[in-house]
């Protein structure tokens, strides 16, 4: 019974509000951006708009480790993929000013899309050399005015809520820009919303964020630190997705 009254709840109540909310979250983003004002409006509105869709989802999200970093410091953070939910989670709690790296596909979502590219989202294109060229000149351009980024370093969702491997990119560019590597833990978000699914359930996320791991040297150490920081992800996580 309490679920057929959840998913009425969301069909009735909670879908219309939230498509009316991203609308909106996209508009603010779009006109603030328009007037140079990108780094309060690249984050502010989809902030705002990330905790709000939880909240209305009936999902809760908790923090531990935000004392792990410093709001003036810009960072590559990593973190570990199990649904939807970790943009939303991510986005609203982690309290830390920041740009995605995303995939490219994603600059074609009615509005969402436009927005992203309007707050300087970087969009990873792999589709031919020139592009990958031209995906890591607009990461330089967005990590050298202080900005700090999320990656995914997995790539996708999880299918069965076990961590993938972390691929080299993000910490290619915390290489390149010397900036420390935090690894962040999600977990709870594969039992919201898993991929494949339409309808999200109600519960908790907790974000755990870990000590920072300083930049790799080189590309032998970059081993070092990919392997380092997947360990502190799934330190995190219950054993049966690590």
């Amino acid at each position: 019974m309490k679920l057929i009254l959840y998913r009425v709840y969301q069909v009735l109540v909670a879908l219309p509000l939230l498509a009316v909310l991203t609308v909106l979250a996209a508009i603010v983003t779009i006109v603030g951006c328009f007037f140079g004002m990108s780094r309060v409006f690249g984050y502010w509105p989809a902030k705002i708009w990330a905790m709000l869709f939880c909240w209305l989802s009936l999902v809760r999200v908790t923090v531990n480790g935000r004392e792990n970093i410093d709001k003036d410091t810009s960072y590559v953070f990593v973190a570990n993929h199990q649904g939807a939910y970790d943009i939303f989670s991510i986005y609203g709690f982690l309290n830390h000013n920041f740009r995605w790296m995303m995939k490219v596909g994603l600059r074609k979502i009615p509005f969402v899309g436009r927005a992203c590219a309007a707050a300087g989202h970087i969009f990873v294109d792999n589709s031919s050399p020139a592009a990958v060229r031209r995906t890591m000149e607009k990461a330089e351009r967005t990590l050298r005015g202080g900005m700090s980024v999320v990656v995914f370093p997995e790539g996708s969702r999880t299918l069965t809520g076990h961590m993938g491997a972390f691929h080299k990119g993000a910490y290619q560019l915390s290489m390149e820009f010397g900036l420390p590597v935090v690894p962040v833990s999600i977990d709870g978000a594969y039992d919201i919303l898993r991929r494949g699914d339409s309808f999200p359930h109600w519960g908790r996320i907790r974000l755990t964020i870990h000590k920072p791991i300083p930049a790799p040297v080189d590309e032998a150490d970059r081993g070092r630190v990919i392997e380092a920081s997947r360990a502190a992800v799934a330190s995190a996580l219950p054993e049966r997705f690590r």
